[in-house]
């Protein structure tokens, strides 16, 4: 049946009313998406190929910014050593701890919802720079650590904080105390485990270690593979403690020199925005890669239930 001119205009204009209506729902978060996220990224990525210091306009020097960053700049090539530095050890580490905590919280004891909440705390608080504050009085030469092995061993140690080769592992286990959030996740995701699997492997005789080879790794694949993105993610933009630790100078002798610490150096510490906007750039572009190949390998080991594989 065929509609006259007259009826779809009139449904042109009830669907144009119900776009707006939903437009003007909307409107709040368009403003602020395209004035502090979409604008300022835009922005940034003009800045980048500039002279700016804050203060005097803005020149345009072309690639200046990025040359210098890849063939003049030791410090870049030190912040980014010290994050892959980072990110090798904190992400496994933390992942593993999470899940061997959540695997314990699995089973039926007593007290299980007040333990969750205990252990999801530090995730909430580690980021806090009164706990970087505490981190670094726990770790200094006269502080609880060293006082603890004192007593124990009679190690009369050095300060971890202020030596070049421990420095930055004070800060990896900071990170690897706070596995609350990836718990939770990997919690969740344990308990969507169908127990039959576990009750027909036992039968045939397969052991604990078996049993998680076999079917909790597997099960959990899409669970691991998605706490490991989030995870990298939140690795490359990690600042507060390296800057609370250090003084906000990356040392000792650049050991803490995160990459988002050097940049915020070059920003706000010696005025060099438009280098400081390369920078952001480049750390955007290695967060892509990072992302882009752990999504292009998942495919290897990553297994969901509708896949026909």
């Amino acid at each position: 049946m065929t509609t006259s001119p007259a009826e779809r205009r009139s449904r042109s204009q009830a669907a144009l009313r119900r776009d707006l209506t939903g437009y003007a729902f909307i409107t709040p978060w368009l403003v602020g998406f395209l004035c502090f996220s979409l604008g300022p990224v835009l922005v940034s990525l003009y800045l980048s190929f500039t002279s700016f210091d804050l203060l005097n306009p803005a020149v345009w020097v072309g690639a200046d910014n990025y040359a210098r960053m890849f063939t003049e700049d030791p410090r870049f090539y030190q912040s980014l050593k010290v994050t892959f530095t980072y990110m090798a050890c904190e992400v496994p580490l933390k992942l593993a701890f999470a899940l061997a905590i959540a695997m314990a919280l699995d089973k039926a004891i007593r007290g299980g919802a007040f333990y969750r909440a205990l252990f999801y705390i530090p995730s909430l608080l580690g980021g806090s720079v009164a706990i970087a504050v505490l981190w670094r009085q726990l770790f200094d030469g006269s502080g609880t650590v060293n006082q603890v092995l004192f007593r124990l061993f009679g190690y009369t140690g050095q300060s971890w904080i202020s030596t070049p080769d421990t420095a930055i592992y004070t800060l990896v286990l900071l990170a690897v105390w706070q596995f609350g959030s990836p718990m939770i996740i990997f919690l969740a995701g344990l308990r969507q485990v169908p127990q039959d699997l576990y009750e027909a492997a036992s039968m045939d005789g397969a052991g604990t270690f078996r049993k998680f080879h076999k079917i909790t790794l597997p099960m959990l694949a899409p669970v691991i593979f998605f706490n490991m993105v989030l995870q990298i993610i939140e690795g490359f933009k990690a600042f507060t403690p390296a800057y609370v630790v250090s003084g906000g100078t990356g040392g000792p002798i650049d050991a803490t020199l995160f990459y988002t610490l050097y940049l915020y150096q070059e920003a706000f510490s010696y005025f060099r925005m438009g280098y400081a906007s390369a920078m952001a750039w480049v750390l955007l572009i290695i967060i892509g890669c990072f992302t882009g190949v752990s999504f292009l390998t998942s495919k290897y080991w990553v297994y969901y239930e509708d896949d026909p594989r």
